[in-house]
């Protein structure tokens, strides 16, 4: 009876088991689309970063005017920096900037160093035929072609590089500003429409010679003297010998008028002996064969160096 049983009960148990399913519940299917983020675009694509060089100049020359081009970069860098770090507390800046505010040098330095160069040209090829003229380091095209500047021969054999500044007798208030390619490439950028837009020029009273006219602005027309391109250069150049040539230091010199040097020379002269005057000859005939510093055309006048008489027809 109790297997009986047990059978019973397992056959119950089957056929509970093998009722009905419960129905399988629909699966729904939902297609969401997924929006795509943007492609990322190179906002400043076709931005050039250094200034072009025109295929007239050749191996030497591109090499030479690129690596003044580097060095212009570094002291308009560093002129920035400067200004950054310490406003219109530097010494250096009341100099050369008065009461003005740091905004304006401050950015016409940062647009040589970091703005688009796209348009700009360096050439070697005398297009215009000036280089041919006596004293011609190089110059800006003018109406011919507003945004390229010539390099004429001369600026090879009269451009120094920055490793020389502070040495050879150069002192930042006596020399002149075109002495280094850095300083030289500086002031013809600044004259560049894209670069210096027509408000960087010459404000200096031409009554005044370079180097105190530059002074006398910072002091008597601070608004000025942010735009000047003559300021522009001192500064940049005093604060890069003071900061990184000779830290602490510089060679910012003290400015001796043209009229002292000649009547220093003159009495010099005049009491030489015959020995000493051997030695002035010898000394005078090395001078001579030396490269003279190179007056700059601009516009229908000159800048001519400290002691560099201007010549006396205009420029072509």
């Amino acid at each position: 009876m109790a297997a009986r049983a047990s059978a019973l009960m397992l056959l119950g148990a089957s056929v509970a088991m093998a009722g009905p399913l419960a129905p399988r519940q629909a699966t729904v299917t939902v297609t969401h689309t997924a929006e795509t983020a943007p492609a990322a675009t190179a906002w400043d694509a076709g931005a050039v970063h250094q200034f072009p060089i025109h295929a007239s100049c050749n191996a030497t020359q591109r090499s030479m005017i690129q690596k003044g081009l580097d060095e212009t970069m570094s002291i308009v860098s560093h002129a920035r920096d400067h200004i950054l770090r310490f406003g219109n507390n530097s010494e250096v800046y009341t100099k050369y900037f008065g009461e003005a505010p740091t905004g304006e040098p401050l950015g016409w330095f940062t647009k040589i160093a970091d703005g688009d160069k796209s348009g700009i040209l360096f050439r070697c090829d005398n297009i215009d035929g000036n280089c041919d003229q006596e004293g011609w380091a190089g110059h800006w095209r003018g109406s011919n072609a507003t945004s390229e500047t010539v390099i004429c021969d001369l600026s090879y054999e009269i451009r120094r590089p920055l490793s020389t500044m502070c040495m050879l007798g150069y002192d930042v208030a006596n020399g002149a500003t075109n002495t280094f390619w850095a300083s030289d490439l500086l002031h013809r950028l600044l004259h560049l429409p894209p670069v210096g837009e027509g408000v960087v020029e010459h404000y200096n009273d031409e009554e005044e010679e370079k180097y105190p006219g530059t002074i006398a602005l910072a002091k008597n027309n601070a608004t000025y003297a942010a735009r000047n391109s003559d300021t522009l250069q001192y500064f940049a150049l005093e604060a890069y010998a003071h900061d990184i040539v000779v830290p602490g230091v510089g060679c910012p010199g003290t400015y001796t008028a043209l009229e002292e040097e000649s009547s220093a020379v003159a009495t010099s002269t005049a009491s030489a002996t015959a020995s000493a005057t051997a030695s002035a000859s010898a000394a005078a005939t090395s001078a001579a064969a030396a490269p003279a510093e190179a007056c700059e055309p601009h516009d229908d006048h000159w800048h001519c160096p400290p002691g560099v008489p201007e010549p006396t027809s205009p420029p072509a």
